[in-house]
C-alpha cells in the first residue's frame, strides 16, 4: 500500500474537512425542523470543532487540543442527554417533534 499519500495529509486537509462538517451541521440546524435531526446536527458541529482541536494540537505538538476534546465531548454528551430527554417528554405530551409546532405555544 502506498503510504506517501497518508504522510502528505497536512493541517489544511483537516481544517477543510472540519469546515465541511461544520457547514453540514449548520445546514441541518437551519433547514431541518425535526428535534432529533437538530440534535444530531449540533453533535456534528461539535465533532467538527473536536477535529479542529486535534488537528491544531497535532500541528503544534501540544496536548492542549486533546484535553479540550475531552471537555467538549463531556458537554456534548450532557447536551445530547438533556436534549433527547426533552424531545421524548415533548413527544409524549404533544405527539409532535416538529419545531414549527412549538412556535405557536405561549406560556
Amino acid at each position: 500500500m502506498n503510504t506517501e499519500f497518508i504522510n502528505n495529509i497536512g493541517l489544511t486537509h483537516y481544517l477543510v474537512l472540519a469546515a465541511l462538517l461544520f457547514v453540514m451541521g449548520m445546514a441541518g440546524v437551519l433547514l431541518r425542523r425535526n428535534v432529533i435531526v437538530l440534535l444530531m446536527s449540533i453533535e456534528l458541529m461539535l465533532n467538527s470543532v473536536n477535529l479542529t482541536f486535534v488537528a491544531f494540537s497535532k500541528y503544534l505538538g501540544l496536548l492542549d487540543g486533546h484535553i479540550m476534546v475531552f471537555f467538549v465531548m463531556t458537554i456534548a454528551a450532557a447536551e445530547a442527554a438533556v436534549g433527547l430527554a426533552l424531545a421524548v417528554s415533548i413527544f409524549k405530551r404533544f405527539n409532535e417533534v416538529n419545531i414549527r409546532f412549538f412556535e405557536h405555544l405561549k406560556g
